[in-house]
């Protein structure tokens, strides 16, 4: 049962990166992307500028939301994290077990790692867009990428608790629910910071596009602790209003309720 969810996580993953960033990088082609390396010497600043037409944003925003969405649907009765933020998020209230951790994010991490060499080796025209490498725009500050990172993850993640923990929410909905959030988030900071919500999907691609953009490694700190605490903070908060009388296990074998026994 454990290798057949951590195969669904690096194969969740694996899509997740290569469909996403595949259609950025198709949209950077069609010109509807930029992503140009910004240097002002006079005031020290250096950096990348990331330009979206607003269907280019639009669709690239989709693409993400849409694959999220599919990958629920098609996985939901064995796995369907697909981020390691919110595997700690779920472990942190007890709803995952801790020991399974370190592997949910090797698997998760490693498909992200092989989707960026597949786009890097598929696609070179990706250089232009820097292989959908997760970077804070020069025109944003990184404290603002930092907190936008960690807000957006924290809306993520309460609708995924709601999803995988909830008696109440009705689960034909779940896959539209984290597919939209996904979409929303995307259009508010996609020209920003990449709207990663997701280490392992900015891990991947940082280091698939590490000769093109070195800065994408020298930011991954934002990426991946951000996230976490985000979805730390909202897996808490979903957990203090919902009555126990309606909470459940996420839809695995492994999952561990808050008592601290096997559901």
């Amino acid at each position: 049962m454990l290798v057949r969810k951590l195969s669904v996580e690096f194969v969740g993953c694996f899509a997740l990166v290569f469909l996403g960033v595949g259609t950025l990088i198709v949209q950077g082609t069609l010109g509807g992307v930029e992503m140009k390396p910004f240097i002002e010497r006079e005031l020290g600043k250096a950096g990348t500028v990331m330009k979206f037409s607003p269907d280019s944003l639009l669709i690239v925003a989709f693409a993400f939301g849409l694959t999220f969405s599919f990958l629920v649907y098609a996985f939901q009765t064995v796995s369907f994290h697909f981020n390691p933020a919110i595997t700690l998020g779920l472990a942190s209230v007890r709803r995952f077990p801790w020991k399974y951790v370190p592997l949910y994010w090797l698997a998760q991490i490693l498909g992200s790692i092989l989707a960026g060499f597949a786009i890097w080796g598929l696609m070179p025209e990706g250089i232009n867009v820097n292989f959908g490498a997760t970077i804070v725009s020069i025109t944003t500050s990184v404290p603002f990428a930092f907190l936008a990172e960690a807000i957006l993850t924290f809306f993520l993640m309460l609708v995924f608790m709601a999803v995988a923990t909830d008696k109440r929410f009705p689960q034909a909905a779940s896959g539209l629910a984290i597919g939209l959030t996904i979409f929303v988030a995307y259009l508010m900071l996609g020209a920003q910071t990449g709207a990663s919500l997701n280490p392992a999907r900015s891990i991947g691609s940082a280091i698939a596009a590490f000769q093109v953009a070195p800065e994408a490694l020298k930011q991954i700190w934002l990426y991946i602790i951000a996230p976490a605490i985000g979805a730390v903070v909202a897996a808490f908060f979903y957990e203090s209003l919902r009555p126990k009388e309606f909470a459940k296990s996420c839809p695995e074998d492994l999952v561990i309720a808050p008592t601290g026994t096997e559901e």
